[in-house]
């Protein structure tokens, strides 16, 4: 190569490197989780009565020997140990109760419960069970690659669903007076813990009768991909099921590319909601523009709330001045 051809090859590549430089670069695409932000449901309103979350406690498991799991407990300021209150259960419960994040849940009840608008209720939130040894979930590490949170979330089987019922709920029940009704108690979660939540009612409907779920990973991670034709081919059950998932959430799409509909969070999210609500099942949904995440279910748990409690006992008599007025505390 001459030195002339050697020159103008590099003078070339410097123009069109500049070029490059000037030419107008697409804006980025917008963040879809921007469109989302938390309502005045969810932040402390003047006046209104803070319930005390309570906590941490462990509680050692049986299901799972050898891991415990950490929970707290919010006691709403209305709380009256003669009068048996409902229940909510919370997985992942150090991201539903972070007062800094995308839900904080503590608020939303304080809110509702003083309008009336869901009953007084206990609300337990729990985290993935871990060994001594291993760290404890965090709202910026919700555990899954160092806790038992796969195994106990993302199983079809009744594990998890004992840890609620045979190791939580007697734990549950010597301080607080919580209602045996199973129409009174539901359970919620985001991601893995949305299918835990599911799983605990469908194989505990005695127990359990609500279900709270964003973003719910009823993905192939352990087969919970199955749950749409189990639902087909099952006897209805008496459950109450509120949905919740973005548009772009996790798409399914492998490192080489390769398109795997078992892992579409979004296509399988739907594909629960068209069996649930061809078996005839008390269903609600919402689909959003958003990721995978707790942007837009942190904006409507408000709302997700009122629906699923919205048969809670209401008076009707005209003279109840209890009734219409807010629920102070105790």
């Amino acid at each position: 190569m001459t030195a002339a051809l050697l020159r103008f090859l590099v003078l070339a590549a410097v123009a069109a490197s500049a070029h490059a430089f000037t030419q107008p670069q697409a804006p980025p695409a917008p963040n879809p989780d921007m469109h989302y932000q938390l309502g005045p449901d969810s932040l402390p309103r003047e006046g209104v009565p803070k319930g005390e979350v309570r906590g941490p406690f462990t509680l050692p498991s049986e299901a799972y020997p050898g891991t415990q799991h950490t929970y707290w407990v919010y006691v709403p300021a209305q709380y009256d140990a003669k009068v048996a209150a409902s229940l909510m259960i919370f997985n992942d419960g150090q991201a539903f109760k972070y007062m800094d994040g995308d839900v904080r849940a503590p608020n939303v009840l304080d809110n509702l419960i003083y309008r009336r608008e869901i009953p007084v209720m206990i609300a337990v939130f729990i985290n993935p069970g871990r060994r001594p040894d291993q760290p404890e979930p965090t709202p910026q590490n919700w555990g899954d690659r160092d806790t038992n949170r796969p195994a106990e979330y993302n199983s079809l089987d009744d594990k998890y669903a004992r840890v609620i019922v045979e190791e939580l709920l007697p734990a549950l029940n010597k301080d607080y007076n919580i209602s045996k009704d199973p129409e009174r108690r539901g359970i919620g979660g985001a991601s893995s813990g949305a299918i835990a939540a599911f799983t605990v009612a469908w194989e505990r409907p005695g127990e359990f009768r609500k279900v709270l779920s964003i973003v719910g990973s009823f993905t192939n991670l352990r087969g919970g991909h199955a749950y749409a034709e189990i639902v087909r081919r099952s006897e209805r059950k008496p459950l109450r099921v509120y949905l919740q998932d973005g548009r772009n959430d996790n798409r399914g799409v492998g490192r080489g590319g390769t398109y795997d509909e078992s892992r579409d969070w979004f296509v399988q999210n739907v594909r629960l909601m068209q069996a649930l609500s061809d078996k005839g099942y008390d269903l609600n949904y919402t689909w959003g523009i958003g990721k995978h995440g707790q942007k837009q279910g942190g904006a409507i748990l408000p709302d997700m709330m009122r629906w699923l409690w919205r048969d809670h006992p209401v008076s009707t008599d005209p003279n109840d001045a209890v009734e219409r007025a807010f629920n102070g505390a105790r």
